[in-house]
């Protein structure tokens, strides 16, 4: 590849109340050689620091960046905008708070080795990790399959998950499949990654554990979609609905409800609970209300692309794709 040449993919970054690490973030991906095609910031942020919106105009203004603005937090649904947005042949979904290395773009378009592969899945590493050298993937089958697939691994494998921080497909198998249920309800959306690999695996296509694109997540403390109370002293069912509704979907019969009697003994009989029984009746009430949402959910169907590409209903700010068209 010529050096100013391009890789033929859209990065995908959604965000929510990041600020100087979303910069750092960017900043980073823009640096990488070779480049991305394009890099796409879904923003669900209702109001940002003055410096992070000033530079955020300016990389807007100059081209460097696609700054989307998004009216409703959900984490599917900035992914689904991503998807009918972007214009290269492979997108890459990130999280706003990572570290990566030069070459990581490379890394993921190298992936794809095979028409089959539809998405290639990267190594992620937590604050304090680094690669498992000794993990040996078994490979598993059934609706579960890979669930527990440890993303620290050093070994390139094909699996049937993926993490939606680290996670590169195919636009048009993602758009052929759907694209990411948005029943997987914010501020959690447990699963919902999951699930998309599923079905993609379902409808023909392979999944590449490629631990060379990796990351360093860095789990900041502020900002991000996930929910500010504690699952263990909650009664909310947001903490357990993506799991249930995962399973319902995904499983049935024998194989759905053990996963969801198996859920719901083990959030019950944590050590924090047998050190404080009484918030046992507390949370048993969040998972069987989640239980319940998870039902109501699966009757109505799945949440998926459905509109025209190139429009959207919860969307402030967007380019047209095609150059001649009028918005």
């Amino acid at each position: 590849m010529s050096e100013g040449a391009r890789l033929p993919l859209s990065i995908a970054i959604p965000t929510l109340g990041r600020e100087k690490v979303l910069l750092d973030t960017i900043q980073m991906l823009l640096d990488q050689s070779p480049a991305a095609s394009e890099i796409l910031i879904l923003d669900q942020t209702p109001v940002h620091e003055l410096a992070t919106t000033a530079r955020l105009s300016e990389w807007n203004s100059g081209g460097h960046i696609r700054w989307i603005q998004l009216t409703q937090p959900s984490q599917p649904g900035a992914l689904n905008e991503a998807i009918r947005q972007a214009t290269s042949e492979f997108v890459l979904f990130l999280d706003d708070d990572i570290r990566v290395e030069p070459g990581f773009l490379a890394q993921h378009v190298a992936g794809f080795v095979a028409d089959d592969v539809w998405a290639v899945a990267g190594q992620v590493l937590q604050p304090g990790e680094s690669p498992d050298l000794m993990y040996q993937h078994q490979s598993e089958v059934g609706p579960f399959a890979d669930c527990g697939f440890r993303f620290r691994s050093a070994q390139a494998v094909f699996i049937q998950n993926g993490m939606s921080g680290n996670l590169t497909v195919r636009r048009g198998r993602a758009i052929q499949i759907g694209g990411f249920d948005e029943n997987f309800l914010p501020p959690v959306a447990y699963r919902f990654d999951n699930d998309f690999c599923k079905r993609l695996c379902r409808a023909g296509g392979r999944i590449r554990f490629q631990p060379e694109a990796r990351i360093f997540h860095l789990r900041a403390q502020r900002g991000g979609t996930r929910t500010n109370s504690n699952h263990l002293t909650s009664a909310s069912p947001e903490h357990g609905v993506g799991d249930y509704y995962f399973a319902m979907v995904n499983s049935s019969g024998l194989a759905q409800w053990r996963y969801v009697f198996r859920r719901l003994l083990r959030e019950v009989r944590t050590k924090f609970h047998l050190r404080h029984p009484w918030y046992i009746p507390v949370k048993l009430l969040g998972e069987l209300r989640a239980i319940v949402l998870a039902a109501r959910l699966s009757a109505t169907g799945p949440k998926l692309i459905s509109q025209p590409l190139g429009t959207s209903t919860n969307s402030k700010k967007m380019k047209c794709l095609d150059a001649e068209e009028n918005c």
